[in-house]
């Protein structure tokens, strides 16, 4: 057999080198992707523990945490429309309450709503979490004055009832001036004790004043109720007496308009001005 057969052409040669070349570059290009899946796996468990890292820090920083005197201090706690419950009154009542000891997003702040809401002024209550700093934003929502209460027009008011019916003590007194409120003289007797009248008493005592202010064409003062069987009504120009609170007493109201002008140009002094009768009359003083 001739040896010349068993060699390579040159063009197998070059073929064969590229091959050999060719599977170098391949199993090159393997490892690479290796290496670099290895390393994606690496930055990933590095990337992964550092965002655990992160939130682990980020929930314990101690902006997400009430201070421990918030309630004391006052400072982590902010009251807003409280004109009738003085904000020392609210952090007093909330010094003996537990701070939570959770970040403020987790807080419960319910007993801190029922706490507030055992003060008769306040009707509802909102309580907003913040942090950076942590804090507790208090937004109550008060009754609303309505008729005072008072045993002498020389003496300051002694209670007030809010417009659902609500009968508050001297210890919310005295209000702000901002509060208009009707003023009733009454000795608190127990042939009428203020503290037993109802809604329709006190809408009664306020559509009575309306009346006398609608014909009188001047504000309502107070009503001396002092003496139920026999009221009177004090506005700017005279004492008004008008006896009974029964169901005529409207129609002796309206009697106003073509009394007063003659009140008017009196130049003595006026007791008070007597409608109980068909005929009224003035009485004049000592």
């Amino acid at each position: 057999m001739d040896d010349n057969n068993f060699k390579l052409q040159p063009s197998e040669l070059r073929d064969g080198k590229r091959l050999v070349k060719k599977m170098q570059r391949n199993r090159q290009v393997r490892k690479g992707r290796k290496r670099q899946n290895a390393f994606r796996t690496f930055l990933c468990l590095v990337m992964n523990f550092l965002i655990i890292f992160a939130l682990v820090y980020l929930t314990q920083m101690p902006q997400w945490y009430l201070a421990e005197n918030a309630f004391t201090a006052g400072e982590s706690v902010q009251i807003l429309n409280n004109d009738i419950v003085s904000t020392p009154k609210i952090l007093a009542s909330l010094k003996n309450e537990e701070v939570p000891k959770v970040p403020i997003y987790m807080a419960d702040t319910k007993h801190l709503k029922e706490k507030l809401l055992e003060f008769t002024p306040i009707e509802e209550v909102y309580i907003r979490r913040y942090a950076f700093p942590a804090r507790l934003l208090i937004i109550v929502r008060e009754r609303q004055p309505y008729i005072s209460i008072s045993p002498d027009v020389k003496v300051p008011p002694v209670a007030f009832f809010t417009k659902d019916g609500t009968l508050i003590g001297r210890e919310y007194l005295p209000l702000k001036s901002e509060y208009k409120t009707l003023l009733v003289l009454s000795y608190g007797n127990k042939g009428d004790d203020y503290a037993q009248w109802d809604l329709k008493k006190l809408q009664e005592l306020e559509d009575l004043a309306k009346h006398v202010s609608i014909y009188s064409k001047e504000p309502v003062e107070y009503i001396d109720l002092r003496n139920p069987e026999d009221i009177y009504i004090k506005i700017k120009t005279v004492n008004i007496r008008l006896g009974r609170l029964d169901s005529e007493i409207y129609d002796r109201i309206k009697r106003l308009p073509s009394v007063l002008p003659q009140v008017h140009l009196m130049d003595s002094d006026i007791k008070y001005l007597d409608l109980r009768w068909d005929n009224p009359f003035l009485k004049l003083g000592n």
